[in-house]
């Protein structure tokens, strides 16, 4: 695949509360061939991130409603997905303390794009491909073809149901928390009743056991779930 094709293919999610830079930022990576979702604050970021897990996050530390430090740790606790730090703070310590809340690299402001688009491609390369199949157990998980099999035998899911199994897949023995699950399943919507939640954690368990194999959706009381 050619470098041109792999971009197009790589959304970013750029995160600024100046209307200039996020502006400059989205047309140069979008002239580059990277899909881009901007946003000015840190609550629309988060949504954007819960709807639609990016490839790779440029966060301002600095934002009208949000700590971008905090903020790179919410999104690290839903998705280790690369961040590229974007601000006007350059002492050791501000680089070193987003450095540990889960941030790839430091850009100070001002800036020039071609850096930026240089450490982001940077960062990309360094970051292992998302496998198409996940395989845990006797469980298969075919990411691209939305298939589920477990000792080779098809299982039908439903949408929720697989996104809910692919989120578990990806970080088997992780326990997620109820919260992180409904953030992730309904992204845009803040009034769904968790025992929805249960529901469809219920019935994937009994569809992932009813050829008779072990217990793998677990239940951590008081908490929320974890595939093992």
């Amino acid at each position: 695949m050619s470098a041109a094709a792999e971009r197009r293919d790589t959304r970013i999610l750029v995160v600024d509360d100046s209307p200039d830079i996020l502006s400059i930022v989205q047309r140069g990576l979008q002239r580059r061939g990277y899909e881009v979702v901007a946003c000015g604050d840190g609550e629309s970021a988060m949504r954007a991130f819960s709807r639609d897990i990016p490839d790779l996050v440029v966060l301002d530390l600095l934002l009208p409603d949000a700590d971008g430090i905090d903020l790179c740790y919410q999104m690290q606790e839903l998705a280790e997905v690369p961040v590229i730090m974007l601000t006007s703070r350059d002492a050791v310590s501000d680089r070193v303390e987003g450095l540990r809340a889960g941030a790839d690299d430091y850009v100070v402001k001002p800036f020039a794009m071609e850096e930026l688009a240089a450490r982001i491609e940077a960062v990309l390369r360094r970051r292992p491909a998302t496998p198409a199949t996940i395989t845990y157990d006797d469980l298969e998980v075919d990411i691209e073809g939305h298939r589920v099999l477990r000792n080779g035998e098809l299982i039908p899911l439903t949408p929720k149901e697989f996104t809910l199994l692919e989120l578990m897949a990806r970080k088997p023995n992780r326990v997620f928390t109820r919260e992180t699950l409904m953030s992730l399943l309904w992204p845009s919507n803040e009034h769904v009743d968790d025992n929805l939640l249960d529901a469809h954690a219920t019935n994937l368990r009994q569809k992932l056991e009813a050829s008779g194999g072990r217990r793998l959706i677990q239940t951590v009381r008081g908490i929320g779930f974890v595939l093992r």
